[in-house]
């Protein structure tokens, strides 16, 4: 029987994932002061040993207001890297390729965890702090904070920040990098008229607006190895009405990362709106994605409604996706790898386990047939 498209390996670069299935990052809001642990730890471990190909942990700040919420991961000192290490450490011991996205949060930063709100923390609160950036635009709904409109020193340090994230994240042992330019955070703020208002070389039109992004690729380029991956995280369209528009910027855009070194784009949405109108279904984003990466030639992955095993194998094997980024269905069950390649078909589905569980479900598998 031929292997699904699903099950085949993946390289880039010198990385070669096991298959194509990648669990995207997804916070945990449960960090102290930027600290992960055993949390993280076993969370991460879990995930590896589910099957995955590649495990990208959440996004970490590169500085203390650059978090979400007071419970966000950091990177922004070389003692948080030492938590950091044991948990690439782990995904490697589970199998998997270890990644991690490395992220400002901007205006949408200084917020209550999700179960506590999901709004900014108020002003006095002693865990709120001030909000940066490109304009004092504030995202609005329940995230109203007005952010200060970053100086150009302030751009510079932020940029410095990304570079020195990616330095600890190399040396705690990942071998995949991605940079956060979507879902309304800092970067994409930069990149979307729903954040920026600049009339400096940082804003004005789309070539201004995509200044930020490409400044901080490069910067990162300069410290991130050749050999390995360096990705980003991107929101391509904002469903504000003005896709096709948006699109198109977003996709010359992605061309010039192309050239300034990036090796692969996590397709999504901008989310730099609270009035957006996200048409949510199964792999909703695929004909984007199949479009981006026809259009700027880069590969692509993408996520958000990739959870039915026949979607996941289809996108990739016709050619929409590289990879596929499952995260809530991995969530509910680490195992989904498993599951998938016995849906699928897989030959001894176990191949996809630790040796542990492999041998008991195989066993099982064979005598309940």
């Amino acid at each position: 029987m031929t292997t699904p498209a699903l099950f085949t390996p993946f390289t880039l670069k010198d990385v070669t994932l096991r298959n194509r299935i990648a669990v995207p990052p997804m916070c945990q809001y449960s960090a102290i002061d930027g600290f992960t642990n055993d949390w993280h730890l076993s969370h991460y471990a879990g995930l590896a040993r589910g099957g995955a190909g590649l495990v990208i942990v959440e996004a970490t700040a590169v500085s203390p207001e650059g978090r979400i919420t007071p419970g966000c991961t950091g990177l922004w000192n070389d003692e948080q890297a030492v938590g950091m290490a044991r948990i690439a450490e782990a995904i490697k011991a589970g199998g998997a390729v270890p990644g991690i996205q490395i992220a400002h949060a901007g205006r949408k930063a200084s917020a209550n965890r999700p179960w506590e709100g999901d709004d900014h923390i108020p002003e006095g609160d002693d865990r709120s702090w001030k909000t940066l950036s490109p304009s004092a635009k504030p995202f609005g709904a329940h995230l109203s904070k007005m952010p200060e409109a970053m100086t150009h020193d302030d751009i510079a340090r932020v940029q410095a920040d990304f570079v020195a994230a990616a330095k600890r994240a190399l040396d705690a042992g990942f071998q995949w990098l991605e940079l956060h330019f979507a879902h309304g955070y800092l970067a994409q703020s930069f990149f979307s008229v729903h954040g920026n208002a600049r009339t400096d070389e940082y804003g004005n039109d789309a070539i201004g607006r995509g200044r930020f992004l490409l400044e901080t690729l490069a910067a990162v380029r300069e410290v991130w190895p050749q050999n390995l991956p360096l990705t980003a995280r991107f929101g391509v369209i904002e469903y504000d009405g003005n896709d096709e528009q948006t699109l198109k910027e977003s996709i010359e855009l992605v061309r010039a990362m192309r050239e300034g070194g990036l090796d692969m784009l996590n397709v999504s949405v901008g989310f730099s709106t609270p009035d957006a109108k996200i048409p949510w279904g199964s792999a909703f984003l695929a004909p984007i994605a199949e479009r981006v990466h026809r259009e700027a030639g880069l590969p692509v992955a993408s996520s958000w409604g990739i959870d039915d095993p026949v979607v996941a194998n289809r996108v990739v094997e016709e050619g929409q996706m590289d990879l596929v980024m499952v995260g809530r269905a991995m969530l509910s069950n680490p195992h989904w790898p498993y599951q998938t390649a016995m849906k699928l078909g897989v030959e001894r589905p176990s191949w996809v386990l630790p040796a542990p569980y492999a041998h008991w479900l195989e066993r099982y598998r064979v005598q309940s047939a």
